[in-house]
């Protein structure tokens, strides 16, 4: 008699079940064949297969062994059917119980020797059990904790494929993984870093205290050694904190893409990705022959950092400008469509100049003006027009190097910055929109209402300091942050100067 065994596989960044089918058959010669499309580790599970079965103790049918993974019209990658297909082929020989095998979900990678190996994307398989009304999940003790994490399922970690077999049987008796997902989520919730650490540089702080408040975009521009990834790196700590949906949702994205640290049952903080400038647009988008997500999803709710911008290939930073305008990834392929979430705060970095010393009082720049133009102009206007705040970063004085006294640290900065996100969750509750930099034209006219004396300042900006027509909008978003910070209702003319100064890249100075 066939034996059904029921498991999952992952589609994008959710899983749906997957029915492990086996049969035996004795009228042909002994073959192991795979069907129901699977990719090549699927494939290559027949040889894991066979041998942690017979080094389990279990005597290897000498029949035509046919394993079916449906729905047959989707492919199947990944070497996490490998438990299914022996407890598949183990209860068709009569060595299991098959009145559990409709209640329970398994999965898990076998070694030759029988033991159980760790899968990627057990947390939104979890989900996929509980949805789907499955009491249980079988697999590898190094995912319980991360499946542990979905309530009202039965989340019991095997170390083998011979444990599985005496679960099954009744033979052994296994408590399943407990996690408080709340004290779990706070107990990971831990910076490493902090702006305390960082000496001098105030006004740099200030504006990614302004970019962290409203969401916003940022690009610091200075020359090398200045602090620009040491300040870049201590972001997520002034970020408001998770939620524990948002927890929940990065913690998907990064189990599917396999990166989850070990031990940790959930993403608690920002993540923060910083990929080098060699990235293929696969790499930093997402796809590849079997699509997976890429650094902007790997960066949802976070930051994702560019260091050395003008670095990066055009096609790759091209590529980019759909997921920072919609906060979503698209993969098409002939046989699917995928959608990663993206929506992510980018922060790049960058020197003035090719040699990096243009703005550097103490060091003599050796670029020509045509130099800069070129290396300039590797940044595209759209590309651009996406980033509201430009910082100038200099040199640190030894002075400030030299002063012992510890920076304001990130805790404060970060009560200031969850103040004024309150204030704009309250602003815009009956609208989709979550931070100022969301805001679309008619929500300008709505809520960023200047003064006469603050829309000549803004006119005369625009005149004098040759300030290009897409900063228009990126000023007021910044200006109403920085409203928000001070706890006013409206933009007045400090608070738009203060953000006229965040765009020195559109000034003629760099842009010519």
């Amino acid at each position: 008699m066939p034996a059904k065994v029921l498991s999952s596989a992952i589609l994008g960044i959710d899983a749906y079940v997957v029915d492990v089918e086996a049969s035996l058959s004795g009228a042909k010669l002994p073959r192991f064949i795979t069907v129901g499309l699977p990719e090549g580790a699927v494939k290559e599970s027949k040889e894991r297969v066979t041998a942690a079965i017979k080094n389990s103790g279990f005597k290897f049918p000498r029949k035509h062994v046919t394993v079916n993974l449906a729905p047959a019209d989707i492919r199947k990658e990944g070497s996490a059917f490998d438990l299914p297909i022996a407890i598949g082929i183990l209860a068709a020989m009569g060595y299991i119980q098959k009145e559990y095998l409709d209640k329970l979900m398994m999965l898990g990678e076998l070694a030759l020797d029988g033991t159980l190996r760790p899968v990627k994307g057990t947390l939104p398989i979890a989900i996929c059990a509980r949805d789907k009304g499955i009491k249980g999940i079988i697999l590898p003790e190094e995912n319980a904790r991360e499946a542990g994490i979905v309530d009202e399922v039965k989340v019991v970690g095997a170390k083998s494929l011979m444990e599985v077999v005496q679960i099954l049987n009744d033979e052994l008796d296994k408590e399943p993984v407990v996690v408080d997902r709340h004290e779990l989520f706070h107990s990971n919730l831990h910076y490493h870093l902090d702006f305390t650490d960082v000496k001098g540089q105030e006004h740099v702080k200030r504006a990614l205290e302004v970019a962290a408040a409203g969401g916003h975009n940022l690009i610091m521009i200075g020359p090398p050694g200045s602090g620009k990834t040491m300040l870049s790196k201590r972001i997520p700590t002034i970020l408001p904190d998770l939620t524990l949906e948002e927890a929940l949702q990065t913690t998907k994205i990064h189990s599917v893409a396999g990166v989850m640290p070990q031990g940790e049952g959930i993403i608690a903080t920002r993540p923060f990705r910083s990929p080098h400038h060699t990235i293929s647009d696969a790499g930093l988008i997402g796809g590849g022959a079997i699509p997976r997500p890429g650094e902007v999803s790997l960066s949802h709710n976070g930051v994702l950092f560019l260091d050395e911008l003008p670095e990066f290939k055009k096609n790759v930073l091209e590529v980019m400008r759909q997921p920072l305008e919609d906060g979503v990834v698209t993969i098409a392929r002939a046989a699917v469509s995928l959608s990663y979430p993206s929506r992510f705060m980018l922060v790049a970095a960058m020197n003035p100049c090719p040699c990096g010393y243009a703005t550097d009082a103490h060091n003599e720049c050796s670029c020509t003006s045509q130099m800069i133009q070129k290396y300039m102009s590797r940044i595209s206007g759209p590309l651009l027009d996406r980033i509201d705040i430009h910082v100038e970063v200099p040199a640190v004085p030894f002075t400030e190097l030299a002063d012992r006294d510890p920076g304001e640290p990130s805790k404060a900065v970060k009560s200031r910055v969850q103040d004024a996100k309150q204030v704009q969750l309250n602003r815009y509750e009956n609208a989709p929109i979550f931070s100022n930099s969301q805001m679309e034209s008619n929500d300008l006219k709505k809520y960023c209402q200047l003064s006469k004396e603050a829309g000549a300042l803004l006119k005369t900006a625009m005149d004098k300091l040759g300030l290009s027509a897409r900063a228009y909008d990126r000023i007021l978003k910044v200006s109403r942050t920085i409203a928000d910070l001070s706890h006013a209702k409206d933009i007045d003319a400090t608070h738009l100067s203060e953000a006229i100064q965040y765009r020195s890249l559109d000034r003629q100075l760099w842009l010519g």
